[in-house]
């Protein structure tokens, strides 16, 4: 697995802005039982575990990552919350240290799609998934990205992003494969739906927010990794990159963009 936006203190803030930006349109209508058995697969640094557990507080939360230093940011945000419900743990995604059927269910968010093997992980979160358990995924899709004004570098940085991430085996459009990929790997799907983004000059604060934090901020994370495989030259980055910073200031900018929430059960 290859985190393609690396693991800096600064990629930790941007995954807490956009949770926290993005946390109606993708969790509004999640929720657990009191008492179930809830597994977050892959929670990083705790950006979802934190409002997945505010929206559940009475289910017990098990939130694993493959990352150690991860892990100790969850758990000192989960702290800082207050929250008690949710124990981490290291773990390897594809290689559970769980039994068959331990949980009720399973969230899996902005995984996938950094997995050589996403098939293999599905496999995976299913065995521990009781019979008639659930699993919520939810992955984005950068074929989706929309944006005004597009100028020819703009479109060329954020290209670079989907490029770094084919280098390190990840799919950056796997949000539109959600349906297939669940249904190999055994599970039931009852439903995908698309969540988009939209944002303009009549929400100022979502256009930053989207422009700055989430598509700006993922180019900006893989400007070495870009220059250095030679996708693109600095100043061409740069340029690009300054371009979609620009549509958090710009009136006329429109930015879309579109996330896939897929459920299943466990038959």
């Amino acid at each position: 697995m290859g985190y393609v936006h690396g693991y800096s203190d600064r990629e930790s803030v941007r995954l807490t802005e956009q949770a926290d930006a993005l946390e109606d349109l993708l969790l509004s209508d999640t929720a657990y039982p009191p008492g179930s058995a809830v597994l977050e697969a892959g929670c990083g640094v705790g950006a979802q575990t934190i409002p997945l557990a505010r929206r559940s507080p009475s289910a017990r939360i098990t939130a694993i990552d493959l990352s150690a230093p991860s892990l100790d940011a969850a758990r000192r945000r989960a702290v800082a919350a207050g929250l008690t419900s949710v124990t981490f743990q290291q773990a390897d995604l594809q290689r559970l240290p769980f039994g068959v059927g331990t949980f009720d269910h399973v969230f899996v968010c902005f995984v996938l799609e950094h997995l050589q093997n996403p098939s293999t992980a599905l496999r995976e979160l299913r065995r521990v998934l009781r019979p008639g358990g659930t699993i919520i995924c939810i992955e984005g899709d950068h074929g989706s990205f929309l944006h005004h004004p597009r100028t020819d570098a703009s479109v060329d940085a954020w290209n670079c992003l989907i490029e770094v991430q084919a280098e390190l085996g990840g799919d950056a459009f796997i949000g539109r494969r959600l349906f297939p990929l669940l249904r190999e790997a055994g599970f039931l799907v009852q439903s995908v739906s698309p969540r988009v983004v939209y944002a303009d000059a009549r929400s100022p604060e979502m256009r930053d927010v989207f422009a700055r934090k989430i598509i700006a901020g993922m180019v900006e994370g893989i400007g070495e990794s870009a220059t250095d495989h030679s996708l693109i030259s600095p100043a061409r980055f740069q340029a690009g990159l300054a371009d979609l910073l620009g549509l958090a200031r710009s009136s006329e900018a429109t930015l879309c963009y579109t996330f896939f929430k897929a459920h299943g059960t466990r038959g």
